[in-house]
């Protein structure tokens, strides 16, 4: 089997070490080449390349704003590669989605197991204004959140589940706007819905990880059942806390409910729109500010192997 294996060296939990060990562990077993990315979008333009070198997989070792970019660039082909994530940054939440280990080692002997016995499946999609995703998509407090984080980094700051919270708390007591709502949800044949702090459409469950236990909006944890809706009327401490005491319960089987909540299962298309510019962000990377964006779930749109 043809494979190219995409690098992103600068991946949070990434070695050079663990990258030898990778391409070693690969290499002995697949017919491979292997790309580093240089720069944001880079991963995408390599994807997005694989087609002419006739590759039937694409392997990522980084983490989840790298797939979400080989993601984007394999889906500009007609017919593309399967793609498979090897964990390498900071939640790697869509590999652990799929059942891979968050180690890197235990990730490519499980997806090297995987190739050799056949085992593939079909996948959905999020789209959020023509870019598709993974796991999930948000708008308000989380996104800034993501924007924040993206700073520390830049300044050489290394991700962490304490710096995650840490930078949460900060933004959400001293940061966000917790007074003026600027959300609106609409969804076909429902009335609109006003007054919105914020907004997290997710593909999959969990929305996140924090540590080693997930952050679960909905209870399924599959990538077929169409997008699932979490938003805050109220910016309330003991709102959020009980929202958040919910989503991380091992045996929820229910959305988060109560007045301040608005939660949807299954659906197949809404969109946000906002009274003032946005934060906005697509699988943990930051788009910027934004004033409407169009959610459509895609089915069976990629393959993988896990």
């Amino acid at each position: 089997m043809r494979a190219l294996l995409i690098i992103n060296p600068r991946a949070t939990s990434m070695s050079g070490r663990d990258a030898g060990l990778v391409v070693r562990a690969l290499g002995a077993k697949l017919e491979l080449d292997t790309e580093q990315t240089e720069y944001r979008g880079h991963a995408g333009k390599l994807a997005a390349a694989s087609a002419a070198g006739g590759y039937d997989l694409v392997v990522t070792f980084s983490g989840d704003g790298t797939v979400n970019e080989v993601v984007n660039g394999l889906m500009q082909i007609p017919d593309p590669p399967a793609i498979a994530p090897i964990p390498g940054g900071g939640a790697n939440v869509f590999a652990r989605t799929l059942g891979l280990p968050a180690d890197a080692g235990s990730a490519v002997q499980r997806i090297l197991a995987a190739v050799a016995a056949g085992e593939r499946r079909k996948i959905g999609l999020g789209q959020a204004d023509g870019r598709y995703f993974t796991f999930s998509a948000g708008l308000g407090v989380d996104a800034e959140v993501v924007a924040d984080m993206d700073r520390q980094r830049a300044g050489g700051r290394r991700a962490s589940p304490f710096r995650y919270v840490w930078t949460g708390m900060r933004r959400y007591y001293a940061g966000t706007d917790r007074r003026r709502p600027a959300l609106i949800l609409r969804r076909p044949g429902e009335q609109p819905v006003h007054g919105l702090f914020m907004g997290v459409v997710t593909n999959s469950s969990p929305w996140t990880y924090l540590g080693g236990r997930p952050v679960s909006p909905a209870p399924h944890t599959d990538f077929s059942s169409g997008l699932d809706l979490f938003a805050l009327r109220r910016l309330r401490t003991i709102t959020t806390l009980a929202a958040l005491s919910h989503m991380m319960q091992s045996n929820n089987e229910q959305l988060p409910g109560g007045r301040d909540v608005v939660s949807a299962a299954a659906l197949t298309s809404l969109t946000f729109e906002a009274e003032r510019p946005i934060a906005f962000h697509i699988d943990g990377e930051y788009q910027g500010e934004t004033e409407s964006v169009a959610f459509r779930f895609v089915p069976d749109a990629l393959c993988v192997v896990a």
